[in-house]
């Protein structure tokens, strides 16, 4: 008995094979899915009806007849996709068992056709749905229980068959249902596989949308105002994620075309939240910023309106200003944003000096400053997020405000475009393949 446990034991051991191989096909796969077609039907029952003669094969012959695993096959095939199938693969397991003939022949060969039809019949009790690994391994040991009846019931003489079933019964149950837990084992861990695959693969879907909406929600037609001279405009944002939380805007506020609005902000958080917390903050700034009208007002404004409910405790730093394109007269207010830099024509660039303020969504009833700076014709403006400066390479150095410095001399006299083109390189050639660790955003203006 224990040679022969040993043995259906290591055939056993072969359905995870099987069930490896199985797992890397296409019709598999689409079975699993509950996608059935009369190809992956016909490609079941192949395998299983194959499977199942090694089962006889594999056996060992024993006072007469096989002890085997031989009614896996259909089994696993009428639990996966019903009882025709079952009975497919039962077919041909059972007519190779009844062509090795011997005195057990005709019960070994109605247990193996029936087990793939009851297996199928348990596929549709279970409303098709792939069975538990318990369900399925105790479906085969009582299959194997029903075999050894078939086996007492017709094989003659009956003191041969009952001496048959009391050496091959116990390791013929055990064995088979072991069996049928591992293949169903394997199944299960590969059902959660497509199922986790699948549920990426639509939040991937859905990241892409909201990256397509948000990126499309940012101006990104250049040049921006081609009937305006005095105006060289560019931006570049680069979220970490497929979504992020920096933002950049700007836009005429008056028919004159004489006051320019713009602004450069970082929200607190990453991803989804953070985009719809941006989108807000751009939202509003649209519906409040008027020519004419104070920008520490319109700011404090803003502020206790994302302050409002704030229950993600999410806020922006944002560098926001006016700028009169006539006379290049700018007005400014800095929520806890990075400075930007002013580049003039004939000087080392320099920060421009905060206004001090707090970041935006965080506390309500705040005042918030504005302050003045005179640009002259050839000056440039330099926007940008912490992502820039706290850039990382390989061996976690910072980009650093020492190497901005260094990129925004190259820049003096590069048209806005190619200086954001230029800073981003100089970015990426620092970074050197490190994944980027925070949203990146420019934007510089030259008057």
């Amino acid at each position: 008995m224990v040679n022969l446990l040993i043995t259906l034991l290591q055939n056993a051991c072969v359905i995870i094979v099987f069930c490896y191989v199985l797992t890397r096909t296409r019709f598999f796969n689409e079975i699993l899915e509950r996608r059935f077609t009369r190809e992956n039907k016909l490609w079941l029952i192949l395998c299983c009806g194959l499977f199942s003669i090694y089962g006889t094969v594999g056996g060992m012959e024993i006072l007469g007849a096989f002890a085997n695993i031989r009614d896996l096959g259909p089994a696993i095939a009428g639990l996966l996709a019903g009882p025709l199938v079952g009975v497919g693969a039962g077919l041909i397991g059972a007519l190779h068992r009844l062509f090795l003939g011997g005195f057990t022949a005709v019960p070994c060969t109605i247990s193996t056709i029936l087990a793939g039809f009851l297996a199928g019949l348990v596929f549709l009790a279970g409303k098709k749905r792939v069975p538990s690994l318990w369900v399925a391994s105790g479906f085969a040991g009582a299959m194997e229980i029903l075999h050894m009846g078939f086996v007492l019931l017709i094989s003659k003489p009956y003191e041969e068959a009952l001496a048959l079933v009391k050496t091959v019964a116990l390791p013929m149950i055990f064995a088979n249902a072991l069996g049928m837990a591992a293949f169903f084992f394997i199944t299960k861990n590969l059902i959660n596989e497509l199922k986790t695959r699948s549920e990426k693969n639509l939040i991937e879907g859905e990241l892409r949308g909201a990256r397509e909406i948000q990126m499309s929600i940012v101006p990104h037609i250049y040049p921006p105002f081609p009937d305006i001279e005095n105006i060289d405009l560019h931006a570049k944002l680069v979220p970490a994620k497929e979504v992020g939380g920096d933002l950049y805007d700007y836009y005429l506020l008056d028919e004159n075309k004489n006051q320019l609005f713009f602004m450069v902000g970082d929200v607190s958080d990453k991803g989804v939240p953070a985009s719809l917390f941006m989108i807000i903050t751009m939202t509003l700034f649209k519906a409040n910023t008027r020519a004419g009208e104070e920008l520490g007002p319109v700011v404090e404004r803003i502020n206790n309106q994302l302050a409002a409910d704030n229950k993600s405790n999410m806020f922006v730093t944002l560098f926001c200003a006016v700028l009169n394109i006539e006379t290049g007269e700018m007005r400014y207010v800095n929520a806890g944003h990075n400075p930007p830099l002013l580049i003039r024509k004939d000087r080392n660039p320099e920060f421009i000096p905060t206004t001090g303020d707090l970041v935006l969504g965080c506390m309500p009833d705040m005042a918030y400053t504005a302050k003045t700076l005179n640009l002259n014709p050839s000056d440039t403006l330099f926007l940008y997020t912490d992502g820039v400066t706290e850039a990382f390479n390989s061996e976690q150095e910072l980009f650093s405000e020492t190497r901005l410095l260094d990129i925004a001399r190259k820049t003096r006299n590069l048209s806005a475009k190619d200086g954001i083109d230029d800073a981003y390189d100089a970015i990426w050639q620092f970074t050197n393949g490190a994944a980027q660790s925070d949203d990146i955003t420019m934007l510089m203006l030259r008057y």
